[in-house]
Parts: structure tokens; C-alpha cells; sequence
């Protein structure tokens, strides 16, 4: 393995030697934090690795499910799954117990497929014990969910193909890796154009002291290897990933007085990002008159849908978006679930994210999806 630069940017730091971390190490050492010495989400110090809100009824149904060992050793900090993805290729990165790969299963029925990747045998071992149990109460002819073990920076080693996933997924793991840049970028090759990356993960609203990037506990906890939130987009931005949405955000608690003490004045949150592979995306919001209307057929979300914090789209209500908006809504896989009207054969100027009515065609008013902010990004 080479050495590779933890850094909190895309920048090259003037303390390289300091911020330098060898990869085989911090592998080994998560290796051993989550397949040793953890035995239980209960065993965790922090609430940063299992920070997540009441999931939705849809995961809590197909919860009941999943084999109970598999959700005793589950570490995640989200619920990264969005709903409608029947018949898709999903990968989940650092799947761990394979909690996530289990529901996934579910939601992707027969016709779709799973796989999750992990460098941890004593996981591994675990997610593959349950693999057959579990097709036999799903009722499923034969299983639609395979773990292979590799790492998530060398997903081209593990035999994930370019071009050959439909969405990809990970809950609390990207922070754990030494290499972050890479794992975005593995993840723009494997996904097809058009495909998803939902993931949630931990992150700070500053970067993180050198000297506490090497503390095995915060590290473990997914804490002192949380990215700065704004380098973590530029990371996306750079690996083709021109628009980053974000889908939730929630406060992350350090009780422990003893790292808390360590951390400061450093702020945790777990959030939930989406991320789409579509060259077509600018980096700031233009308008091109067009508008949106959901179609209200996504399971789990028969009034409304939230493409993220801050776009809600009515059922059957016609609404003004951006450009990337309404890119992400008809050619991707949610594209089935939308009714996108107009091109970009006519520029109106940067979008106005002030959700204002407007007039539309044939429509009268047409409302702007609900958003918030100016004229950059809506992430």
C-alpha cells in the first residue's frame, strides 16, 4: 500500500509529513475495531457511527425480516435507501453485517441484485451466513444479494465493472477510509450514466487538527476521519459529481468527556447526501423554463416527494425547477416517476431558488419547487 495524505481538502497541505497516514494501518485498525473489539452497536462510545432519525415504515417492515445477528452488529449512521428502486443494481460500500444489503434486497425484489464489499472477514462471514434463510423467507427462487471482500478506494480489484451499477450506497463508512478522493471517483466508474449515489456519513463544520486524525477511538467512532463538509463537496465536484444534494442533515452527540474534551469546538452531523452521474449537470442553478410534476406511484410516497432537503415536489402539481433538477428527474432512474416539460434550447438566466410563482405553459400558475438559497448550487 502507498502512503496516502489524509487530508481535509482537495488542496495539498504544507504539513504533509504531518497529516500522512499509512493505509494498511488504518485498514488493520478498523479491521480489528469492527471485527473484534465491537461486538454490538452498544459497545460504540459515541452516537456518530448509529446517528439516524426513526426510519421510514417501509425499512422498519422489511427490518423485521433481516435476521436478528445481522442487525446487532450494524454501525450505521442513516438510512441511505431510497424508496421505488425495484429491478436496479445497487452496490453498498463497507456493508459490513450487511443490514443495508439485506433491506436492499428486499426493496430491489427479484428482478434487481445486491452485492456489498468489505474488508472484514469476521462481518463477511456474518452477512454470508444468512444469505440462504433469508432468500427462503423473502420467497425468492434463488438469491439476489452477494459480499465480496475487497476495498472500497480498489472497487476494480473486487470486480466491480465500470458502468454497472445502478445506484450505489453506504451508511457511515467513507470516513473510515484513507483515501476518500479515490472512493468518490471509484464510485462515479461504477456507476452507469444516470445512476445514483446515496449515502450517509459523518462530517465536521471545520477541518479536523492533524493531530487527532491518528486517535484510534476517534477514528473508530467515525469521528476524527470525518471530512469538512465543504471539502467533501469540492472532492465530488472534481470527480464529476457537479451538483451534491443534501438529503438530511442531524447534530451528532460526543457525551464521552474524555474525547469530547480532545475534539473542542468541533461540530459532527450526520448527513445524507445524493449524488448523480450526469454529464449534463452544471454547477450552478440555470433556468430554462421548464417544470416537474411527480407522478405520486413511489412506494412511501403517495402525496409528496423530497428529492432533498429542500426540493418537495406535490403529487400531480406542476413546479418550475432548474436545469439539474430536471436532469436528475428524467434521465435518471426516478425519470419513470416524473413528468419533465421543456429544454434547454432557451436560457432564462441563473434560477431563482426564492420559490416564487410564475406563470407556466398552459398551466397558469406554476409553482417553483419548494427551495431555499441563491443562485449557486442548491446543495
Amino acid at each position: 500500500f502507498r502512503r496516502t495524505e489524509i487530508a481535509m481538502s482537495c488542496c495539498k497541505s504544507e504539513r504533509k509529513a504531518k497529516d500522512t497516514v499509512d493505509d494498511e494501518n488504518v485498514h488493520k485498525m478498523v479491521q480489528d475495531y469492527y471485527g473484534k473489539q465491537l461486538q454490538s452497536s452498544k459497545d460504540l462510545k459515541t452516537n456518530a457511527c448509529t446517528s439516524s432519525g426513526r426510519p421510514h415504515d417501509i425499512i422498519l417492515n422489511a427490518l423485521k425480516e433481516v435476521p436478528q445477528p445481522i442487525k446487532d452488529r450494524y454501525y450505521g449512521c442513516g438510512s441511505p435507501l431510497p424508496f421505488g428502486i425495484d429491478g436496479l443494481h445497487v452496490l453498498d460500500l463497507g456493508s459490513g453485517s450487511g443490514r443495508d444489503c439485506y433491506v436492499a434486497s428486499k426493496l430491489v425484489g427479484e428482478d434487481g441484485f445486491v452485492t456489498g464489499i468489505d474488508m472484514t472477514d469476521e462481518q463477511l462471514d456474518l452477512a454470508n451466513s444468512h444469505i440462504e434463510e433469508y432468500t427462503k423467507t423473502l420467497g425468492y427462487e434463488k438469491p439476489n444479494i452477494k459480499f465480496v471482500k475487497g476495498y472500497i478506494e480498489f472497487l476494480d480489484k473486487a470486480g466491480i465493472e465500470s458502468n454497472s451499477q445502478d445506484l450505489v450506497i453506504s451508511n457511515c463508512v467513507i470516513n473510515l477510509s484513507p483515501a476518500k478522493t479515490r472512493v468518490v471517483q471509484e464510485v462515479y466508474r461504477v456507476l452507469k450514466e444516470g445512476g445514483e449515489f446515496y449515502f450517509s456519513d459523518v462530517y465536521c463544520d471545520r477541518r479536523i487538527p492533524s493531530e487527532l486524525r491518528s486517535h484510534e477511538i476517534l477514528y473508530g467512532e467515525c469521528l476524527s476521519g470525518a471530512l469538512y463538509v465543504e471539502d467533501f463537496k469540492r472532492i465530488c465536484h472534481k470527480a464529476g459529481f457537479a451538483d451534491p444534494r443534501i438529503v438530511s442533515r442531524s447534530p451528532i452527540d460526543v457525551n464521552d468527556p474524555e474525547l469530547k474534551e480532545l475534539l473542542g469546538n468541533c461540530q459532527f452531523f450526520s448527513i445524507t447526501f445524493r449524488l448523480f452521474k450526469l454529464p449534463s449537470l452544471e454547477t450552478v442553478c440555470e433556468d430554462y423554463g421548464q417544470f416537474a410534476m411527480y407522478r405520486g406511484e413511489i412506494s412511501g410516497h403517495t402525496h409528496n416527494y423530497p428529492l432533498d432537503d429542500h426540493h418537495l415536489f406535490i403529487t400531480n402539481k406542476p413546479m418550475l425547477v432548474c436545469g439539474n433538477t430536471a436532469a436528475m428527474l428524467s434521465e435518471t432512474w426516478l425519470a419513470k416517476n416524473f413528468h419533465v416539460d421543456g429544454f434547454r434550447d432557451v436560457h432564462y438566466g441563473p434560477f431563482d431558488c426564492g420559490g416564487n410563482s410564475v406563470e407556466g405553459p398552459n398551466t397558469g400558475k406554476v409553482v417553483t419547487a419548494t427551495s431555499s438559497g441563491g443562485t449557486s448550487s442548491c446543495c
